[in-house]
């Protein structure tokens, strides 16, 4: 029997990635993560990876998972399996754009 490698995006997207699938992603991020109680994740936004810029000539953004838990708080979830020059920088970048996006045009900044 062959198992496929869900360390592979493409395998990744696959198995945890379409609507039907979301309680065995959320199953196995808490797995993976050992979040228990208050820390489990509860919802999952399975996004297009591909997050197009809101300016032109905007860097575009990949990301795996978007994750809500139990408290509310939102996490990124990126797999990555390859030590890439700048993942710090890129995984900065990510979060700072997604912290960004919490708030509209006329928001408070109180509401992040």
């Amino acid at each position: 029997m062959k198992f496929v490698d869900v360390k592979n995006d493409v395998a990744f997207r696959k198995v945890f990635g379409n609507e039907n699938r979301k309680e065995t992603l959320i199953s196995f991020l808490n797995a993976i993560l050992g979040f228990h109680g208050n820390q489990r994740i509860t919802k999952v936004n399975i996004l297009n990876p591909y997050q197009l810029p809101k300016l032109k000539g905007g860097k575009v953004t990949i990301i795996d998972v978007k994750a809500t838990d139990y408290m509310g708080r939102s996490f990124i979830i990126e797999m990555q399996v390859a030590d890439i020059d700048g993942f710090d920088k890129r995984v900065l970048y990510y979060t700072s754009k997604s912290y960004a996006d919490q708030i509209k045009r006329g928001d408070f900044y109180r509401k992040l």
